[in-house]
């Protein structure tokens, strides 16, 4: 036996350190980075030397990178985290379209168990063990040749020196070509595996350390009751729904084909065909649709170094509650006197099935709006219509659309029958929203009203992109365009002098995120000098009386 073990370890391949960090920077380039081929040649299209040139200065950095990181005794564990980094990044970046930066990054830090299972799919165990695992455990096998510390030390130098200089040296020949692609398509670099991750990890890590100095500016200390709100007999309700992964495209109310608004149509809603989103994740958007910075103007340190609307209704003299049936409230609701509620089964166990879908909510909202005595502002956040699980998201007996994908692996299903599934999602949010405002108007302790937005879109395979997330500048509309809904009860129009006509002769004419802060305190009739005027859908469609 003893033989046998010793005949199999002599059998172990033995490398120079510089020979297995160039293989593992080949193989990276070669098995990981298909995506990145195909930006490549599409880019270079007829210039197969100009784009071959251009993949030896990648490789020269991929070598760079890891001849930098993996040193001596962190050698191995360094590529072992390169390779599996790439094994997983890849699956999403060559299967799903998605782009691995860092905002990415920050969606996966912030995201839940619940969110995230989904992705778990055999086909991404699969293609994480090919890919990652076994090169992992190919380079955890193979014996490493050590020179001695001096003899390293030189080789180190000279390695990274020379791969340095054929980066630079390869770009240097056609440097105008590169340089304009480099600044023009920024989606070759970003699906580089791992580099694009690691590079979208380290600015992840610069923005939390930078955040974590902040100190909170106070927006609206000015804010209160205008002369409408002040007025009023009875207590306002303002329901705040924060859609989930809703596109417009697929909104019938804005033109789709398929009749997934049925209930809505059927009410006094105004609806906003042309509305842009902040961002394309959860992580950002959700926080900016809150804040007083336009996108322009909008940062992650930004969000959380200002307060938000919540903060201005609070300060008007508003109670603010943040009801939850997503990934969290991404720390817009940091300062609320309550903690924001989680919805559990205990809330409406016939809607969790298992996972609880929206109309968790409706006990719960119908009980608050019997006993409300203040002026009220509640946050719905939504599960709405978060994939890839589409067909989780809505309960069986509204599967209006079929056949419906009914798998998280998206690539197994036909584009109809995930078109289907997101279809359903829709049709249900429809039937939510429907129901909130019936609980609203039902309500004669209250004057009410809604205000829904979508965080982001989603794609559903066009141009082989999937779910959500690609940066903003170069994403498709699927996933900017989103749908925004204005209700307002009859009581709530008398008592706020709102021309809910008005609001309708202009709801064709683009909107976005920007207009949700200043639009809500508009609403409400709360004056302060952090609302902007020219943003404030409502401010114009007030009939103003004296008196």
């Amino acid at each position: 036996m003893q033989l046998s073990v010793t005949a199999t370890f002599a059998t172990r391949p033995t490398l120079s350190a510089l020979a297995l960090n160039a293989l593992v920077a080949t193989y990276l380039m070669a098995s990981c980075n298909a995506t990145f081929w195909g930006h490549l040649f599409r880019i270079f299209e007829g210039r197969t030397v100009t784009a071959l040139v251009f993949a030896g200065a990648v490789w020269a950095l991929m070598l760079l990178v890891i001849s930098v990181l993996a040193v001596r005794q962190l050698q191995k564990p360094v590529l072992v985290a390169l390779l599996i980094t790439a094994g997983v990044t890849s699956h999403y970046v060559d299967v799903l379209g998605v782009v691995v930066d860092r905002e990415m990054i920050q969606n996966a830090m912030t995201t839940t168990f619940a969110e995230s299972k989904h992705l778990i799919t055999l086909h991404f165990l699969g293609h994480v063990a090919l890919f990652g695992a076994l090169p992992a455990l190919m380079v955890l096998w193979v014996r490493i040749r050590r020179a001695s510390v001096r003899r390293a030390l030189v080789g180190y130098g000279l390695v990274t020196a020379l791969a340095a200089a054929l980066l630079v040296g390869l770009l240097f020949t056609n440097l105008k070509a590169y340089s304009t692609v480099l600044r023009a398509d920024k989606e070759l670099m970003g699906s580089v595996q791992p580099l694009a991750p690691i590079g979208g990890a380290l600015r992840y890590a610069k923005m939390m350390v930078r955040s974590a100095r902040i100190v909170v500016q106070p927006t609206g200390l000015d804010a209160g009751p205008g002369p409408y709100l002040a007025r009023a007999d009875k207590p306002i309700l303002m329901v705040i729904v924060a859609g989930e992964t809703g596109r417009a495209q697929n909104w019938s109310l804005g033109g789709y084909a398929r009749e997934t608004n049925p209930e809505l149509k059927a009410r006094d809603i105004v609806y906003y065909p042309n509305a842009t989103s902040c961002g394309t994740a959860t992580a950002t958007s959700l926080p900016c649709m809150f804040s007083p910075l336009t996108r322009d103007r909008y940062s992650h340190e930004g969000g959380l170094s200002n307060e938000n609307l919540l903060d201005v209704l609070m300060h008007a003299g508003f109670k603010v509650e943040w009801w939850e049936n997503n990934t969290g409230d991404k720390n817009v609701g940091d300062r609320l006197s309550t903690r924001p509620r989680l919805m559990t089964a205990r809330d409406g166990a016939e809607f969790c099935l298992p996972e609880c879908i929206d109309g968790i909510f409706l006990k719960s909202l119908r009980e608050k709006a019997a006993t409300i005595s203040t002026n009220t502002v509640i946050v719905l956040h939504q599960i709405g219509s978060h994939g890839p699980g589409y067909w989780l998201r809505y309960p069986a007996e509204r599967d209006l659309f079929s056949p419906a994908c009914k798998t998280p692996e998206l690539t197994e299903c036909s584009t109809e029958a995930i078109v289907n599934a997101y279809d359903n999602t829709i049709a249900y949010t429809d039937w939510f929203l429907a129901q909130v405002i019936d609980v609203l108007d039902a309500s004669d302790r209250v004057i009410p009203a809604l205000y829904y937005v979508s965080d982001h879109g989603e794609s559903l395979g066009e141009g082989g992109l999937y779910l959500h997330g690609t940066p903003w500048f170069m994403a498709p509309e699927y996933q900017t365009r989103v749908p925004m809904v204005i209700w307002m009860s009859r009581r709530f129009r008398d008592s706020l002098a709102i021309d809910a006509t008005c609001l309708k002769a202009a709801a064709t004419r683009p909107v976005s995120h920007d207009n949700m802060f200043s639009t809500v305190l508009g609403m409400v009739d709360v004056t302060t000098t952090a609302r902007d005027d020219a943003l404030d859908l409502a401010g114009t469609c007030r009939q103003v009386t004296t008196g």
